[in-house]
C-alpha cells in the first residue's frame, strides 16, 4: 500500500482527481474500523508503511510529547483539520476537480507534518495523533460496546 502516498501527494499535483482515493481510504477504513478497530492504521495504511520503512532510518527517535496522549488533543487535531478540510472544500464552487485536489492538499500537508515528527521524534510520532486513527479508534470501541 506504500505506493499509494506519492501517487496521491505527487501524481495527485498533477491529476488532482487522484484525490478520491483518499476520499475511497477514509470510506474504507471506517467501515473496517468498526469490525477492526484501527487495523488499518497498523497494517494498511500509506503513511505508516512509508513512516516504518524510510523514515524510521531517519528518526531521531526521541520521546513523544505526553500531550500526544491526550484524548483531547487528539480530538481538537481532529476537529482542527475537519474543519479546515470543509472550509477548502466548500470554497470549491462544487468543481469536482477542485475538490479532489483539497483531500491532495490535505493528504501532502499531513504527511509532511508526519515526516517532520517522525525525524524530530519517533517515526510513527503521526500516528499517536492522526485524526483517522483518532476516529477508528472511537468507532472501534463503539463497536465492541454493542
Amino acid at each position: 500500500m506504500i505506493w499509494l502516498l506519492p501517487l496521491i501527494t505527487i501524481g495527485g499535483l498533477f491529476y488532482p482527481i487522484l484525490g478520491y482515493l483518499v476520499v475511497a481510504m477514509m470510506s474504507f477504513f471506517i467501515t473496517l474500523a468498526y469490525f477492526k478497530g484501527r487495523y488499518w492504521c497498523w497494517n494498511l495504511c500509506p503513511r505508516g508503511a512509508f513512516l516504518d520503512i524510510i523514515i524510521s532510518r531517519l528518526s531521531l527517535n526521541r520521546s513523544l510529547p505526553r500531550l500526544f496522549t491526550k484524548q483531547w488533543f487528539r480530538w481538537l487535531i481532529f476537529i482542527f483539520l475537519m474543519s479546515f478540510l470543509i472550509f477548502r472544500i466548500s470554497r470549491t464552487g462544487g468543481s469536482l476537480l477542485a475538490i479532489g485536489f483539497v483531500f491532495v492538499i490535505m493528504c501532502t500537508i499531513t504527511t509532511i507534518i508526519s515526516i517532520l515528527l517522525g525525524v524530530s521524534m519517533k517515526h510513527r510520532g503521526w500516528c499517536m495523533i492522526c485524526p483517522m486513527g483518532t476516529l477508528q479508534d472511537k468507532i472501534g470501541k463503539i463497536s465492541k460496546k454493542r
